[in-house]
């Protein structure tokens, strides 16, 4: 597929600065520069991100892990001490010119070094500046720390995943930063949208625990108009809460199966020739009432062919149902190759690393960009001159008349 030149990209002339760190807060700016943004990373002097020097692989590029890379790629760095005042008098400079502010410290933190949303407002009155916390910014848990694993925890999540005598299980990734950060962006965009016909700014906030909450929207609902009950888990094949069987994943022979939506219970099982189930066959509430049961009778029968034997037979009649795939698996289909989803990112040192394009696009192209995460205070030096941080001392009514103008 084509690539999107990064100047035609809807978000073309936006300017981002990003104080955040590990990956809520960076995720959501690796989201605006995919879509065209310049987004500039405010780093500590010395170590930057913490993230840099988080653990995930030994797969490194100009000492930085693939952790770092992912969610980095294609920014610029700035490094600044927010306890100097120099640096400090650049940053107020450098906001002053730009669209939108990333931040997710604890909530208080960014606010005592003379940057959270009032003091950037109090210098331009039309940013868009992004919040995100761990649990909010006042409550019981506002001081504890906005990490993945425990906001998984307190949502529910863990509770709610797997069968029913599993222990809480959580997710296999950070789902919890990554449904922030995208929440986040979600709101940064309607801002900027607003922004163009009224011209105001606006602080657009979100924390990993209302992520999570959203992300359980349609069970939630369901739980909070049906007499406060909660679901069952199924004992067996465990898939969603709230849905009957078939509905789980089964082993095969050879592998797992997955079998969502089916015609009907009778439709199954004629088609995979199941024995035992003709009680339930006519009750439509058996699907769900004896949910364990009939999942039972399935797995026992699933398991005596391989998945592809299955797939053949189920999905020419419309039941829906896939193969489990690993990731190799995944990445060696066709599908996935049409999609055009894989990018080599890299540095002027001559290292690249294997990355993911962002998952949209534009009018028919792919939004790829060959730049890796820059290195550490790389851009100081040249964003300091080009912006003229160290000489500009615009008023915030001089920067609102100049961003007004035609």
């Amino acid at each position: 597929m084509k690539t999107m030149p990064q100047q035609d990209r809807p978000l073309a002339g936006i300017l981002a600065v990003d104080f955040s760190q590990f990956l809520s807060g960076p995720l959501a700016g690796l989201k605006l520069a995919d879509l065209g943004a310049r987004v500039i990373k405010i780093e500590r002097p010395g170590t930057g991100d913490l993230c840099r020097s988080l653990y995930l692989s030994d797969t490194e590029i100009g000492g930085d892990n693939s952790l770092f890379h992912a969610i980095n790629r294609n920014k610029e760095s700035m490094t600044a001490d927010l306890r100097n005042e120099s640096d400090r008098a650049r940053l107020r400079a450098l906001l002053r010119r730009a669209d939108v502010v990333i931040q997710n410290f604890r909530p208080g933190v960014i606010e005592r070094q003379g940057f959270g949303y009032e003091d950037v407002r109090a210098i331009n009155p039309r940013i868009v500046y992004g919040s995100i916390s761990g649990y909010g910014e006042d409550g019981p848990w506002a001081g504890l720390p906005g990490q993945d694993l425990l906001a998984q925890a307190r949502s529910g999540l863990l509770w709610l995943t797997g069968s029913r005598d599993d222990p809480p299980m959580p997710m296999g990734l950070a789902v919890a930063d990554m449904m922030a950060g995208n929440t986040l962006v979600q709101g940064l965009l309607a801002a900027l949208v607003g922004r163009g016909f009224h011209g105001r700014g606006a602080h657009v906030q979100t924390s990993l625990l209302e992520a999570m909450i959203d992300f359980q929207f349609e069970v939630l609902t369901t739980h909070l108009n049906d007499g406060g009950r909660l679901p069952e888990r199924p004992a067996v094949d465990g898939a969603h809460a709230y849905l009957g069987a078939p509905y789980g994943v089964y082993r095969t022979r050879d592998g797992w199966l997955a079998i969502a939506m089916t015609p009907s219970l009778r439709t199954l099982s004629e088609l995979m020739e199941i024995t035992g189930l003709e009680e339930w066959l006519d009750d439509p509430r058996a699907a769900m009432i004896h949910r364990d049961a009939i999942k039972t009778v399935i797995g026992k029968h699933v398991v005596h062919r391989r998945t592809a034997e299955w797939l053949t037979i189920l999905q020419p009649a419309d039941i829906w149902c896939a193969e489990v795939l690993d990731w190799p698996a995944l990445m060696g289909s066709d599908a996935f190759a049409r999609m055009d989803f894989l990018q080599q990112i890299g540095r002027d040192c001559g290292l690249s690393l294997s990355a993911l394009r962002g998952p949209l696009r534009v009018d028919g192209q792919v939004l790829k960009s060959a730049r890796a995460a820059p290195g550490l205070g790389q851009d100081t030096d040249r964003i300091v001159t080009e912006f003229a941080l160290d000489v500009m001392d615009t008023s915030a009514d001089e920067i609102v008349s100049r961003q007004a103008a035609p």
